[in-house]
């Protein structure tokens, strides 16, 4: 595993960024930090570190996660019970740029780590509080993971099909938003810091919050109209045609073919002219109340065909689609290659094994991955030292149980 040695070069680069974080939404938003360029320097408690170590499919007893979600990261290990402890990471923190955490609102204050002892101290410093349900509020002391954010939010209520209780997604996706959100906020109050000449502020994400900002007309559609958004099944309500659809081998295809030129080339390529010309079907209105009868006229085309050739026949006529990839698809997908979007690295045993790319793509300054999620407490030595903490000084916060 390659060493921190030096910076990433990134866009990030000379930030220094402290992550408190635990499983997902704190330890991804670090995450991306850690990628464009971020030193990021990550505390876990010394009794087993973040619990996404041992999240899921586990490779000689560590997540597989775990060394995508923390890679470029330096792991140190800090004991915030004990004073010497939380002594450390206030002087890390006395020249961070920004801490990210996603502790329940009041525990950082219990510890006497709350904002206005650490704006005290750094009054530079950015800190981004992620939790359920935001640092305010009567809800704001209860528990809340990102199922729960996707409820509160709206995103459960509508997914899924009608006859049927809601469905969550296949990943946590509210928790993964969430830290969209806080690093976009990071990235806003570090403008205002650099370019306007402000201090350090607080960036406050709730899950349900960044999952509600996300309901597109949910709002406008029920104060306007008392219209409330129901589940719908595979199709987009009230844009027509745009649903998934079975194909003649059993494998599925998403078809959106919504727009007035495209409906009207996707029909000629399945041999309906008539309807590509039908005057009552040249905008989404028309196509949206004849609903049915298309899906009808989609579902046997598809269901008659493999899918190779059905993806064949759309790309031809520039059909918007993708056949509903599985992880074994985007392995040899020629798009997904193309753009890097596996990266090639080693386990701790020299294993090879490939991880997602690094998402967004940049120009200049492009995120790279130096090396995987480390070994718990693997930078304590190297981390301490940079505090100016001797061999002998270190040694002592071990025994005690500081680190």
């Amino acid at each position: 595993m390659q060493q921190p040695s030096k910076p990433l070069a990134g866009p990030l680069a000379g930030l220094k960024v402290v992550e408190l974080g635990t499983l997902i939404a704190g330890p991804f938003a670090a995450r991306i930090c850690a990628e464009f360029g971020a030193r990021v320097i990550k505390v876990e408690s010394p009794d087993g570190g973040d619990p996404l170590r041992k999240w899921r499919k586990l490779y000689q007893g560590t997540s597989l996660w775990w060394f995508v979600q923390a890679r470029n990261k330096q792991s140190i290990t800090l004991n915030l019970k004990h004073a010497d402890g939380r002594e450390v990471l206030k002087k890390l923190l006395s020249e961070a740029d920004i801490l990210i955490e996603n502790f329940r609102p009041g525990v950082l204050e219990k510890l006497g780590l709350g904002w206005d002892v650490l704006h005290a101290l750094n009054p530079n410093l950015v800190m981004v509080r992620l939790s359920g349900f935001g640092q305010t509020g009567p809800l704001k002391d209860q528990p809340g993971f990102g199922a729960v954010g996707e409820s509160m939010g709206g995103l459960r209520y509508i997914t899924g099909f009608a006859d049927r209780p809601p469905v969550r997604t296949g990943i946590s996706i509210g928790d993964s938003i969430a830290a969209l959100w806080g690093v976009i906020g990071a990235l806003m109050a570090l403008r205002h810091r650099e370019v306007n000449g402000g201090q350090g502020q607080v960036v406050d994400v709730a899950l349900y919050e960044a999952v509600f900002a996300m309901m597109e007309s949910m709002v406008p559609e029920f104060d306007v109209f008392g219209f409330i958004r129901e589940r719908s099944g595979n199709i987009m309500p009230g844009i027509t045609p745009s649903s998934i659809h079975t194909c003649a081998d059993g494998k599925h295809i998403q078809i959106g073919a919504n727009g007035d030129a495209i409906f009207q080339r996707f029909m000629r390529a399945i041999g309906r002219a008539d309807l590509a010309s039908d005057p009552a079907l040249a905008d989404n209105a028309g196509r949206d109340a004849r609903r049915d009868e298309l899906y009808g006229v989609i579902d046997r085309w598809v269901g008659s065909l493999p899918l190779a050739e059905v993806e064949s026949t759309l790309q031809q006529a520039e059909v918007p689609a993708s056949r509903i990839f599985s992880a074994e698809d985007m392995f040899s997908d020629p798009q997904f290659i193309a753009r890097e979007m596996f990266l090639s690295a080693r386990l701790p045993d020299g294993k090879p094994f490939r991880m997602p790319g690094v998402v967004p793509k940049l120009s200049e300054t492009p995120g790279t991955v130096e090396w995987t999620g480390p070994a718990l407490g693997e930078h304590n030595q190297a981390v301490l030292g940079a505090l100016g903490y001797s061999a002998s000084e270190i040694a002592a916060l071990a025994r005690s149980g500081a680190i």
